[in-house]
């Protein structure tokens, strides 16, 4: 990590302005062997980058960042050129000549600022998912990552856990000294409240995921009962092949479309009917598995009387009359796009009343490292007796450890310090 890096940090092809980023130990003598001299940091300065054989290659804004001032907590500095391909492929092909500097690899520039503490893993994430995002709520949803209440939700957790250390190892360590006898009552009371807090937050992790990926909602019928007609009347667009011939469908069609600022991913599936073709049947399981799985099912049929399908109706869904070109007793047309906006607008009321109940956690490995720790406290919670103090502390030091993967570390000295701002010890 002390290399000096190099990397086309916009994006690649024809542009107005290209971004070229630099950091590392070095990236003063970069800018040296480039031409560039006595630049003020924090300063934009129109200069000329040059060639090895003093060639000038481009005019560019030139940005220098000292050491400890930049995104990556390393001497830094960016490079604004004119967005052509020649030039940036020229500026490019000058700095690999440079034997002290190399190519970045992918997200090495976040790396450096992750182990420079300019980030934490949480706000890496955050940054991850507003590179990301396609939509307003997941735009939005990100930021809020990125500008760190996700990591202050950890940190008051994890004081918790240190609070609750310190009280205990108090007794342990320091018996001699001004401690309170009886710790484990506000122990306990402290854990509760923090399991409860923590399963607040598993709760909502589908939801966050969904935010992220997208809400999956599958359109579910027979064969011919409008599926893909209204696949395609929702994308503006012939993606799925309709047909009267039933059947047509034999694997999931997907299109993601954008849904009162969320991402909802549109599942067109196979007619679900009984069938001895061995292709078909494989299309109506995948397609029982994958609406069983969705955030939202539509329910599509022909004709008065719902039929009864081998997917399971939840809380929300929607059972919708089909082709209302010809049945005036129906409730949506993909031909006539009658009812559709009504449709689009009941989706999105039901999808944006889960956004409330979304958590932060969204990544697998952080919902295994919640569980663990809801786990854990739980049993110290409701073990009677409570397991001797050297066990519990243990327990909550592995707890501790959980949220340090998440966010950053609980030390000794994090624990000492609480001790000692708490009982005053050390007088």
């Amino acid at each position: 990590m002390t290399d000096t890096i190099f990397a086309l940090a916009s994006a690649p092809g024809k542009a107005g302005v290209s971004v070229v980023r630099i950091s590392g130990p070095e990236a003063g003598q970069v800018l040296s062997e480039l031409g560039i001299t006595g630049l003020e940091p924090r300063h934009a300065s129109l200069r000329s980058i040059r060639d090895s054989d003093g060639t000038v290659l481009d005019r560019a804004l030139v940005l220098f960042f000292e050491a400890g001032r930049s995104f990556t907590g390393e001497v830094s500095a960016e490079l604004q050129l004119h967005g052509s391909i020649a030039v940036v492929r020229a500026v490019l092909r000058r700095l690999g000549e440079m034997p002290f500097a190399r190519m970045a690899e992918p997200g090495e520039f976040t790396r450096k600022a992750l182990l420079n503490d300019r980030l934490d893993l949480t706000e890496v994430q955050g940054l991850a998912d507003i590179i990301d995002a396609e939509t307003e709520v997941q735009r939005r949803e990100a930021m809020r990552v990125l500008s760190g209440e996700m990591a202050e939700r950890i940190g008051r957790w994890r004081a918790d856990i240190i609070r609750a250390m310190a009280l205990i190892e108090a007794t342990i360590d320091f018996a001699d000294e001004d401690v309170p006898e009886q710790v484990m009552p506000e122990v306990m009371d402290l854990l509760r409240r923090l399991v409860a807090s923590l399963r607040d937050e598993l709760a909502g992790v589908k939801t966050a995921q969904s935010l992220r990926s997208g809400f999956d909602v599958a359109l579910v019928g027979a064969p011919n009962s409008g599926k893909s007609s209204l696949l395609n009347r929702l994308a503006r667009s012939d993606i799925a092949i309709v047909s009267p011939i039933a059947g047509t469908t034999r694997d999931v069609v997907e299109k993601s479309l954008d849904i009162a600022g969320l991402k909802v991913n549109f599942l067109d599936t196979a007619g679900l009917r009984e069938t001895d073709d061995v292709v078909e049947a494989i299309g109506v399981e995948r397609a029982v598995k994958r609406a069983n799985e969705a955030d939202l099912r539509l329910f599509l049929y022909e004709g008065k009387g719902q039929p009864q399908f081998p997917v399971a109706s939840q809380t929300d869904d929607l059972h919708l009359r089909t082709k209302a070109d010809i049945d005036a007793e129906a409730d949506i047309s993909a031909v006539t796009g009658a009812g559709i906006d009504k449709l689009v607008k009941k989706i999105g009321e039901i999808l944006t009343a889960r956004v409330s109940d979304a958590g932060f956690v969204s990544r697998q490995r952080d919902e295994v490292a919640l569980r663990d720790t809801v786990e854990r406290l739980s049993r110290l919670v409701s073990s009677t007796p409570p397991p001797p103090d050297e066990v519990f502390v243990e327990e909550l030091r592995l707890s501790a450890r959980n949220l340090q993967g998440m966010i950053g570390g609980v030390d000794i000295e994090a624990v000492l310090d609480e001790i000692f701002s708490s009982f005053c010890l050390g007088k």
